[in-house]
């Protein structure tokens, strides 16, 4: 990229630039090892260019360092080591963790030139022999500190870090002030480099939210293995060596529990403080309330739209109502205007008709004629139409008495073919009826016809075994082929079948079929001698007696002798007139007879059932 013209400068241009050539360069010397080792790290050489500056940086920082010689340092028992303050010996306390490796280096130089026995003891001074002096102390401090691993479990127990966690009150009131140092504090223990800052009342709710998140998923690095109170290495055997490593691993996972409660606590003390949350939550708050309010407001408008729609439909739905009603009254109306009309015309003409007749006395020379045309006339006026009767009517007022008269028999015959016809295509419908319900009446057996027994049989047994009865059509059915004289064995199929045709006949054929079962038990009981010995079982308008009275027993009646059937028992003497007593107008004959009827009922009942209930179990 070219650089612009200063001011006043001219730029001229002599001549095209020519074309860029891409050229192979091979690397060698000190370049050659600078690529080296940018390829096996990864890295651009822009990006190490910012390491070597950098190294640069604290290269003239470490030139310019001081040491601070320890006050205490010739007292330091080395015995005591692991209570020490390692920065303290070599001279660094006011750099602590933030020492690089060169200016330990440069420290330990420093303290070793100036402390060293050797050195000590030209000067004439007294020298402590063995481990007792306290250069060892100088020497286990350049061993831990150099070690990296030595150096951060050393760092993670840092007897000048402050572990103290602020209160709700003292921070309650200046929160900014309280909490900034420490959290700054507590920010040299992340293992990510790059920590969020607390920030000001000013900063956004992102700046907020991630500041909090990444505390409360904080990646501490710090560990607590420097203050293991046992040292595997001084173990006599491998078992001793685990019962120590399992101590202190039981001891360090204590410490990291309770110094990760202690940056939990810490964030959440400054969260339930902060007054940026107080703020984010009223706003947050006020935002739904404004939300649900818009919300609520959208529903109530939609609503009143909607029952604006429905209060439109309702009423053009009530409008085209009540279009559709004039229309159809208006319709009606008309139509019952027309129909008045035809209706005064159709008089008139048959008016017309009847007056013409008359005046040609009905084409008839005898009194007989004249009332047999006066039917025929009569009959015309009622089976003709408005239309016919004019053109008759036309005929007879423009034609002689022969013409007329013509006219009308040819007529009169028209008609009375059509009825003829119409007589006898119902006449066929009656008969296809007919046969479509014997065809219906159900095949096999039961399509074989019912005669009277049959069907007198089949009433008796439906009013005997009444709807609720267990297999009710089977035990019907069985009572049927156990009582029929007819032979014909029915199914339970072919006595419904035959039920529900005797339902949908008309009531008319219904008492035509009572009347002859009526008659026929009439006829049947009257040759019989009245004794209970010949008494059978019989409906309940069986006749009282064999002197052919057909008086049957009422439901009064009835309740009357079952009630005297219980008061007087078996051992009660003259127990029959007793009975006979209790019911008035029944004979002491009567009640024997009719006790004998319903017991052969009851037992016809039983033998039913108890053969279907065989059935079944087989």
């Amino acid at each position: 990229m070219l650089l612009e013209a200063l001011e006043g400068d001219e730029t001229f241009v002599f001549k095209a630039v020519a074309a860029s050539v891409q050229v192979q360069v091979e690397p060698v010397g000190r370049w050659f090892e600078a690529f080296v080792r940018r390829r096996n790290r990864n890295v651009s050489a822009s990006f190490q260019e910012l390491e070597e500056e950098e190294e640069l940086s604290e290269e003239s920082e470490d030139e310019e360092f001081q040491l601070e010689e320890y006050p205490m340092l010739r007292t330091l028992d080395p015995k005591d080591w692991k209570n020490q303050d390692h920065y303290a010996v070599l001279g660094l306390p006011h750099l602590r963790y933030k020492a690089t490796q060169k200016q330990i280096k440069a420290a330990h130089k420093g303290i070793v030139l100036k402390h060293h026995p050797d050195k000590r003891k030209a000067a004439g001074e007294q020298i402590v022999e063995g481990d007792n002096d306290y250069f060892t102390c100088i020497t286990k401090a350049m061993e831990i500190l150099s070690d990296p691993v030595k150096r951060r479990a050393f760092d993670s127990v840092d007897p000048t870090f402050d572990n103290f966690v602020p209160s709700k009150s003292e921070g309650k009131d200046n929160f900014f002030e309280v909490f900034t140092p420490v959290f700054e504090r507590n920010a040299r223990w992340s293992s990510k480099k790059h920590v969020p800052k607390l920030g000001t009342l000013e900063s956004s709710f992102e700046e907020v939210d991630n500041f909090y998140s990444f505390w409360y998923n904080f990646d501490s690095w710090r560990e607590f293995s420097y203050l293991d109170e046992e040292e595997k290495e001084k173990a006599e055997c491998r078992d001793e060596r685990r019962w120590i490593e399992k101590q202190n691993r039981a001891s360090r996972a204590q410490r990291k529990k309770e110094e990760m409660n202690r940056i939990r606590t810490l964030v959440d003390t400054a969260y339930s403080c902060d007054p940026r949350i107080k703020k984010f939550k009223e706003e947050e708050k006020a935002r739904k309330e404004s939300e649900k309010k818009a919300k609520a407001e959208a529903k109530k408008r939609e609503q009143e739209e909607k029952e604006r729609a429905q209060q439109a439909e309702l009423e053009a739905a009530r409008l085209a109502k009540e279009k559709e009603e004039e229309e159809a009254k208006q319709a009606a109306q008309q139509a019952k205007k027309e129909k008045e009309i035809q209706k005064k015309a159709i008089k008139k003409e048959r008016q017309k008709l009847r007056t013409t007749c008359k005046n040609w006395n009905y084409f008839a020379d005898n009194e007989a004629d004249s009332v047999k045309m006066m039917e025929e006339v009569e009959k015309l006026c009622d089976r003709l139409e408005l239309t016919s009767l004019q053109s008759l009517n036309e005929i007879l007022a423009s034609g002689s008495k022969e013409d007329s008269k013509a006219a009308v028999e040819k007529q009169v015959q028209e008609v009375n073919a059509q009825l003829q016809k119409e007589k006898e295509a119902e006449v066929q419908a009656r008969q296809a009826a007919r046969s479509a319900e014997q065809a219906g009446g159900g095949g096999g057996a039961g399509g074989k016809g019912w005669n009277e027994d049959d069907l007198q049989l089949l009433i008796k047994a439906v009013n005997l075994f009444p709807a609720g009865t267990n297999a009710r059509w089977e035990v019907i059915a069985n009572y049927m082929n156990l009582h029929s004289t007819s032979g014909t064995k029915r199914s339970a199929k072919d006595v419904i079948n035959k039920a529900k045709n005797l339902q949908r006949l008309d009531p008319t054929q219904k008492d035509e079929i009572n009347r002859k079962a009526f008659e026929k038990f009439k006829k049947e009981h009257s040759c019989v001698p009245a004794t209970i010995d010949n008494a059978m079982p019989s409906e309940r308008f069986d006749a009282s007696g064999g002197d052919g009275s057909a008086a049957p027993w009422t439901t009064e009646e009835q309740k009357l002798l079952e009630q005297a059937l219980k008061t007087y028992p078996v051992s009660t003497p003259e127990r029959w007139e007793k009975i006979a007593a209790a019911v008035p107008g029944r004979s002491k004959k009567d009640c024997m007879k009719r006790y004998k009827e319903l017991v052969e009922m009851v037992k016809a009942k039983k033998a039913a059932q108890e053969q279907v209930a065989a059935k079944s179990k087989k």
